[in-house]
């Protein structure tokens, strides 16, 4: 599904990526961790097209296709959806009118006409209760005075809609008190499938005893430096990281 070759990538002439290989197949879920100004974010921000991130080298292929000249929109509609640390706020726009909008964008990229409302409020209906949202929650402005627990869940129902090929999930556990994460995640875990795939970017363990991994890879100094099974996110949280700085550099 994603096969990323030798990837490099900088911002502002820095370079922040130096060389990243990684492939996601449907049906997988992989943890990228690592510490901070490792390179998880730019990663992912690189894969979803940010515009502000400078490919130098390598290549990114999504489905087959070499996706670096297609922009930020043009792989959404393609599949690719990635959640943000810091979700922005978007005054007088409901949370209801700002998922309409997103659908009928995707459909129409794919030469659709705009989903029937009976169908989007079936879709919405059964999408708020899969995830235990309050339908009050859905007229709201979109982030405005949310919760960091409130903006991640509305996140991942914005995945639930939009049914994505590939989520990317950039910190999501990010200032998220136990009942928040559990819940986000449960979200998660009930949209996996056989056909997609995650990409679950952490700095901590504790999401992956809720989202269990197929695979870890840990990143450090704009490279992936090491990679295994779950157990490999027990074994960073039981030594931290300064050991695979050690390793890295030995």
């Amino acid at each position: 599904m994603l096969k990323i070759e030798n990837l490099h990538a900088s911002v502002e002439d820095k370079n922040i990526l130096k060389g990243i290989n990684l492939e996601v197949k449907p049906g997988e879920v992989h943890a990228i961790m690592g510490p901070n100004g490792s390179g998880k974010s730019t990663l992912s921000s690189v894969i979803a097209g940010k515009e502000e991130y400078e490919v130098t080298d390598g290549k990114i292929y999504f489905e087959g296709e070499d996706i670096e000249e297609l922009a930020a929109e043009e792989r959404a509609h393609k599949g690719i959806f990635l959640s943000f640390q810091y979700p922005v706020e978007i005054p007088g726009v409901s949370v209801t009118n700002f998922i309409k909008t997103a659908i009928n964008e995707s459909r129409k990229a794919k030469g659709l006409e705009d989903m029937p409302a009976k169908d989007m409020l079936k879709l919405i209906r059964e999408k708020s209760e899969m995830l235990e949202i309050d339908r009050k929650f859905l007229s709201r402005s979109l982030n405005e005075g949310f919760s960091g627990g409130e903006k991640k869940r509305n996140e991942i129902f914005q995945m639930a809609m939009l049914e994505p090929k590939l989520a990317i999930l950039d910190e999501t556990d990010s200032g998220l008190d136990i009942d928040a994460l559990r819940i986000v995640a449960n979200g998660v875990n009930k949209l996996k499938s056989k056909d997609n795939a995650v990409v679950v970017i952490t700095h901590y363990q504790r999401l992956l005893d809720y989202i269990v991994p197929d695979f870890v890879h840990v990143l450090h100094n704009g490279r992936i430096v090491k990679s295994g099974g779950k157990e490999l996110a027990h074994e960073l949280e039981e030594k931290g990281y300064d050991w695979i700085k050690e390793e890295a550099n030995a």
